[in-house]
């Protein structure tokens, strides 16, 4: 009796800890379309929840992604440090145009910059702008404001 009460508590603040973390993540998310192409993506919008990133993971669906996004627009730029999966980006201006976009190494901590003024910013798993033709110039909707 006493085990399984224990238990139960210890269930609860490692629930309570779960909670936490998706709150700390941003909790948020959104759905984006970038000409045909849809990303579920999980939404950092605090200082905290953008520090975190995809820090730690070890898979990234096709379709799922993070979006970035920063109170003002500004060169706001990225490393993959603790980040095990490689990532594409796409920087993302304040009017939803993707002004370029870079592939990112494992673990690395090598910065990788906006060439203009963005509000936002979009990993994915690396290869995907790619594979689904997305370039420079094209048009980001779904973006919070």
């Amino acid at each position: 009796m006493r085990s399984s009460r224990v238990l139960r508590q210890a269930g609860g603040v490692a629930f309570a800890l779960l909670l936490a973390g998706a709150a700390d993540a941003g909790g948020d998310s959104a759905t984006l379309r970038v000409g045909p192409h849809v990303f579920e993506v999980e939404v950092a919008a605090t200082p905290r929840a953008r520090q975190r990133g995809l820090m730690g993971r070890t898979h990234l669906a096709a379709d799922r992604g993070m979006l970035f996004v920063f109170e003002q627009p500004g060169r706001h730029c990225f490393w993959m440090r603790d980040t095990p999966l490689p990532l594409s980006i796409a920087f993302i201006d304040a009017a939803g145009r993707i002004a370029n976009l870079a592939d990112m190494a494992p673990r690395s901590e090598t910065p990788h910059c906006p060439k203009r003024e963005v509000r936002y910013a979009l990993e994915v798993r690396q290869g995907e702008f790619r594979r689904r033709g997305i370039q420079p110039q094209m048009r980001v909707d779904g973006l919070p404001r």
